[in-house]
């Protein structure tokens, strides 16, 4: 089968090569799924998980990609829940290969079914930006109704669909991004926004909730946003300063098929929209690694030409 593939981790984008590659092994509890469309992390090149298994064993060529949308093609030993022939998407392993593949074997819970209106390309950008802002807002946050919820970086893939599923939660919700996004960001839901270069942050008063994907001093400087009770949520990095009486919370995205599939549920009733950017094939995804300009929402590469 083609794959990207990453062989030299000090070459960064210029080390990934499509090539060829054996068809996956189903382990036990996996499936092999047909990959129709495909998302990654351009970050992804310097995570550990990229270059070395769960052992710190070297694992090169490692194919990049972690959200997939596809067919499923094979059952391994005792897998169930899933079938031959279904339509599902999710999360691949962050140590195991990707989805950047005609063929990607991942455990059998990180993946739901799509439902059959809903497209590839659209499924493929939404497991990790989904569960990103599903677990911060309601697992670590614990968002309720009439609260005010302040999302950084609220035009981009995780922050968008933060956005969304906060306002529907029933609470107030400030965005914050450039001054470019602003009408982007209002026409998600966001009740105000600001702009992080032009705006003081004080600006929004006290907010219940903060949720961070940008880190660094907007990171630091959102401490003292957070009222009495709060909590200050970051997946850039850990906040290294914390709310003076409230809560301050890092983590790292987790597989959840229930969650998966309440969010493409809320996608095919049209109560929650991804921003899909470029589409490029997978003999582009080397290219789409190192894009020559910003590209308005996530990169999809679509491997599969039939959408089955």
């Amino acid at each position: 089968m083609q794959a990207v593939t990453a062989t030299d981790r000090d070459a960064g984008v210029r080390g990934l090569t499509l090539t060829e590659l054996p068809y996956p092994h189903a382990a036990e509890n996996d499936v092999v799924v047909r990959v129709h469309a495909a998302g990654f992390t351009r970050g992804e090149l310097a995570w550990p998980g990229t270059w070395t298994d769960r052992t710190g064993r070297d694992r090169t060529p490692s194919v990049p990609g972690h959200e997939v949308s596809g067919v499923v093609a094979e059952l391994g030993y005792g897998t169930t829940g899933l079938t031959v022939g279904q339509r599902v998407f999710g999360l691949t392993d962050w140590a195991r290969d990707g989805s950047l593949a005609e063929y990607v074997a991942v455990e059998a819970r990180n993946l739901a079914p799509l439902p059959a209106d809903v497209d590839h390309t659209v499924a493929a950008v939404l497991p990790i930006s989904g569960l990103t802002a599903w677990q911060g807002l309601f697992d670590h946050a614990r968002i309720a109704a009439g609260q005010t919820v302040l999302v950084h970086g609220a035009a981009g893939g995780v922050g968008s669909l933060a956005v969304q599923l906060a306002r529907e939660a029933g609470t107030r919700v400030i965005g914050t991004g450039r001054a470019a996004d602003r009408d982007t960001v209002l026409a998600l839901g966001a009740h105000a926004f600001l702009d992080l270069d032009t705006d003081r942050p004080g600006d929004t008063g006290e907010v219940d909730v903060v949720f961070d994907v940008i880190g660094g001093d907007v990171l630091d400087r959102s401490a003292a946003l957070v009222r009495a009770g709060g909590t200050l949520v970051s997946v850039a990095e850990p906040p290294r300063v914390r709310p003076e009486s409230g809560r301050a919370v890092f983590f790292v995205v987790e597989p959840d098929r229930a969650i998966l599939a309440e969010l493409a549920r809320r996608l095919r009733d049209g109560r929650l929209r991804v921003r899909v950017g470029a589409v490029r094939l997978l003999a582009e995804a080397v290219d789409a690694f190192a894009p020559q300009r910003r590209i308005a929402g996530r990169t999809v590469i679509r491997v599969a030409e039939d959408d089955g």
